[in-house]
């Protein structure tokens, strides 16, 4: 999969998508944290943080996770998690942990983030990709209309396990 470029972050700074490696680990886990931060459903756990995004990085089967980087850190990231739907017939994705550091935001990282997932997407033949997004979040919901994705007439619900 091509490497995905945006406009310069700073000067002499091309902000990129690659997939997340291992050394990535401290940035993802600032990131995770902060969207938690964010979610009236979650508290910022960094250790919890760290076996869940080391359950990804270390088995590519689970899924994967991109990263949205200029020559000096990570801006942004997107966690994809790969499953079968047996409605579809068909491998599907759980698209988690959409986050741009607040520096960055409103700049076109998320869309081109976004943009690199549908691809990816694509071209793996992937059937569909769901997402849960904060029923509070006016403008996050806006963002993803905006690129194609619709409210299901299914709604979520959770039991927690210890």
């Amino acid at each position: 999969m091509a490497q995905t470029s945006a406009p310069l972050d700073s000067p002499g700074t091309a902000v990129r998508v690659e997939p997340a490696t291992i050394e990535d680990l401290p940035a993802l886990i600032d990131l995770v944290a902060e969207l938690m931060d964010l979610q009236g459903d979650f508290t910022p756990d960094h250790q919890a943080h760290d076996r869940g995004i080391r359950l990804i990085l270390e088995e590519p089967s689970r899924g994967r996770i991109f990263v949205l980087r200029n020559d000096e850190r990570i801006i942004g990231m997107v966690n994809l998690l790969f499953t079968i739907s047996t409605a579809l017939g068909g491998f599907v994705v759980l698209m988690e942990d959409v986050v741009i550091h607040p520096d960055h935001r409103k700049q076109g990282y998320g869309t081109l983030i976004l943009e690199h997932v549908i691809d990816f997407a694509q071209q793996k033949k992937f059937k569909r990709i769901t997402l849960l997004t904060d029923k509070l979040g006016a403008a996050s919901q806006e963002f993803f209309k905006q690129h194609g994705f619709e409210f299901s007439h299914l709604i979520p619900m959770r039991r927690l396990l210890e």
